[in-house]
């Protein structure tokens, strides 16, 4: 359970400023359903150029809905130059701080602003910089390399909390240490580390597994698979269907799901089945 503060669980269950702005002069939309956020941000100017409403749409959790609607708060009454000044840790800040693991939503609601702004600027929507590091999310090194620099990120870990970046399948992660090395100007380790993923990473990748590989598989001879729990490296799963009371279940269970997990996930995770 993530430790949220009351201001966070506040802007969550009562939101500031949710909608559309009618005719808004700033439009900023950033993330995607398929990442798992996602935010529209618009805004209206006043006759001195200043920010006189503001309001968001999001798709995501607590924090990125509580993160989008401090935002609003922030900027109303702030001049565009003022409100390009707002950074993610003013927003964190603002909120009496986020979980470590959900500073990306911060980031988020930084990135729309910037947009926004850039839109009622005429200025063109920003191509793609820099070389995809991380695949999973579409991050480049230069969004791992500002985050870095920014916010004095020390690990993979922390580049994942903040912009999602190796919060996949871990490919990536060798890169992002030498883009952290390289900003901080220390050696890359000679010798990878091990991938050690999270359990919010495990669930993750069991999950996308499970709904990409292996339910279509199951489902075509009228089973299905139901993820129930992770404990430690054991995957708790219930059959439902014909798998469920198919004599070869586990027989299915070890050597088509609990391998196709381990090729796909991890090799130490083990599949088992609960009632």
């Amino acid at each position: 359970m993530w430790d949220y503060t009351d201001k966070v669980k506040e802007h969550f269950l009562n939101p500031r400023n949710v909608g559309v702005v009618e005719e808004p002069d700033g439009i900023g939309e950033v993330g995607s359903m398929a990442c798992g956020d996602a935010l529209k941000l618009t805004f209206k100017l006043d006759a001195d150029e200043k920010i006189s409403d503001a309001k968001f749409q999001t798709f995501g959790c607590a924090s990125a809905i509580a993160s989008s609607s401090a935002l609003t708060e922030i900027i109303k009454g702030l001049s565009l130059d003022e409100a390009m000044n707002v950074t993610n840790d003013d927003i964190a800040q603002y909120l009496g701080g986020l979980p470590k693991q959900k500073m990306h939503c911060s980031v988020l609601g930084r990135d729309a602003l910037e947009k926004a702004i850039s839109y009622y600027r005429g200025e063109p929507d920003k191509k793609i910089e820099g070389e995809i590091v991380c695949e999973c999310f579409g991050i480049t090194n230069l969004d791992i390399k500002r985050a870095v620099t920014e916010n004095g990120l020390q690990s993979v870990e922390d580049v994942t909390d903040y912009v999602k970046a190796g919060g996949g399948c871990g490919n990536c992660h060798d890169k992002i240490e030498a883009i952290i090395a390289d900003v901080h100007g220390t050696a890359v380790p000679e010798e990878p580390k091990p991938r050690v993923l999270t359990n919010i990473q495990k669930i993750r990748l069991v999950e996308e597994t499970l709904e990409r590989e292996i339910k279509p598989v199951l489902k075509k001879d009228g089973g299905d698979i139901e993820l129930v729990d992770l404990d430690g490296n054991r995957i708790l799963v219930k059959l439902h269907g014909r798998c469920s009371t198919c004599a070869a279940s586990q027989v299915t269970l070890k050597d088509y799901v609990q391998a196709k997990i381990q090729e796909l996930v991890a090799p130490e995770l083990e599949v088992e089945e609960v009632q």
